[in-house]
């Protein structure tokens, strides 16, 4: 098995300590395999899209001041069929999505939330 280096912040050092503990993983090395596992799976859910795509999007944002989910959320404004925001705690937002929209399009608006590295959480449930 490679070793690989990887330079993290202490929160996301406790956040990682966190997903151990959590799951009983032995190590941090068997917590970042669960992650990277995790994550691919929403990568193959996402690319398995296909057609005329329905559901919901939820996604909870950091910093509420910060304008760039509306710019996406501007942009891909005819896929969104109704929308939910509200304030957490800490100025961060909860955001609920009704889509209805092709799947390519769905998947360029997920590659754009994602690409900001802003989200603490991004979730596309089918219906």
């Amino acid at each position: 098995m490679a070793i690989v280096s990887v330079s993290l912040s202490e929160e996301n050092i406790a956040e990682l300590d966190k997903i151990q503990d959590t799951f009983g993983f032995s190590g941090r090395s068997e917590a970042v395999r669960a992650a990277i596992a995790s994550e691919i799976e929403k990568m193959d859910d996402m690319e398995n899209l296909e057609g005329l795509t329905e559901g919901v999007l939820i996604t909870i944002r950091r910093d509420h001041s910060d304008p760039w989910m509306s710019i996406i959320q501007a942009k891909h404004q005819d896929a969104i069929k109704t929308q939910l925001h509200s304030h957490l705690k800490n100025k961060k937002c909860l955001e609920v999505m009704v889509i209805s929209c092709d799947a390519e399009d769905l998947k360029e608006m997920l590659r754009e939330i994602e690409r900001t590295g802003k989200a603490d959480y991004v979730r596309f449930v089918s219906g």
